[in-house]
């Protein structure tokens, strides 16, 4: 099933510059031009192949030699999908310059990044978004819908599962000081945003931190990354949030990833089929019996820019409540890494 095409009746058209096209960066870019009111006015791209690759697909947009040329662009908003180290700054650039964000998960390395992100896009009033994008699952929300309507009763548990057999294949996310963090910052984020959303957001703290690395427990936090985590949360209404995630993992599988909610009338799981990263099944379980809620191809990978995109066609500004949400992730974040 091909993405939901935007709207068409606003007689606004989208101007948008992009920071990082590499895989995601050119993949998010893509799909805005096909499916949204919207063109790639500028590029901002260190690597020539990436750049050319891009250029296919948006042959009318310039070529930036800098960020900042990029925010002097005439444009509307800005996407950006480079190292999560650049996040922060470039976000607050780009507000500063009077411009939406629509960027890559982690929104900062840490808490305080993102608190000045979205400082700043509160200043400008401008619109922040993050591409945390199993949101926007047809499978997810099917699972936040049941939970929001009570059908389930009372949430009491959580079980989140996210192991993948590769690993990143960029150097810059074995280094925290660059990366901000290991599988828990690149992985367990998504799963910890579901859990928060479908629960909306109760204050948490972390219970047990378990961090590996190669199958050693880390004790210098801020100076390894983990590749293996098994964490315990507690909301303050006594729900149990289990968190496990993995780089490199022996999985048996490409991904094992899951979302499972146990309530007191029944439970809603949100899975992958067969190890993929991209398709996803929505089951409700009572007893012994299994109610499929979705199963169906899905192609979300863009959908949240999509999103982001028709609300700046909307007139869309600061979302506080949004913001709220993405410094509760990173705050929770942080307290993982006991920092």
């Amino acid at each position: 099933m091909q993405l939901e095409t935007l709207n068409k009746s606003s007689v606004q058209h989208l101007k948008l510059g992009f920071i990082g096209v590499g895989w995601i960066g050119r993949n998010r870019m893509e799909v805005l031009l096909n499916n949204a009111q919207a063109e790639a006015e500028i590029i901002a791209e260190t690597d020539a192949k990436n750049a050319i690759e891009a250029q296919k697909s948006a042959p009318k947009a310039r070529k930036a030699a800098s960020i900042e040329e990029v925010c002097k662009a005439e444009i509307d908003g800005v996407v950006i999908a480079t190292p999560s180290a650049m996040h922060a700054a470039q976000c607050i650039q780009s507000f500063n310059a009077g411009k939406s964000v629509f960027c890559q998960k982690p929104l900062g390395r840490s808490a305080a990044e993102v608190k000045e992100v979205v400082t700043a896009a509160k200043n400008a009033d401008k619109l922040l978004a993050v591409d945390l994008s199993y949101r926007y699952t047809k499978a997810f929300k099917a699972v936040y819908d049941l939970i929001q309507s009570g059908e389930l009763g009372t949430i009491f548990s959580v079980n989140l599962i996210f192991h993948n057999a590769y690993g990143p294949d960029k150097p810059w996310f074995y280094d925290i000081h660059k990366s901000g963090g290991g599988c828990v910052i690149d992985l367990g984020i998504h799963l910890i945003d579901l859990a928060m959303w479908a629960l909306d957001f109760p204050k948490v703290e972390v219970s047990t931190t378990h961090l590996y690395s190669r199958g050693q427990k880390i004790s210098n936090i801020g100076e390894q990354v983990e590749d293996f985590a098994d964490v315990k949360l507690i909301a303050d209404n006594h729900t149990s949030i289990n968190l496990q995630c993995s780089w490199h993992v022996s999985a048996g599988k490409d991904a094992i990833i899951k979302a499972e909610f146990f309530g007191t009338n029944g439970t809603a799981s949100f899975k992958n089929i067969n190890g993929s990263f991209y398709d996803f099944i929505a089951e409700k379980y009572t007893g012994t019996s299994t109610q499929t809620l979705v199963n169906q191809p899905d192609d979300w990978s863009g959908r949240a820019g999509l999103v982001w995109a028709q609300d700046l066609l909307d007139g869309k500004g600061h979302n506080a409540r949004t913001a709220q949400e993405f410094i509760k992730i990173a705050e929770i974040i942080d307290e993982i890494y006991g920092r």
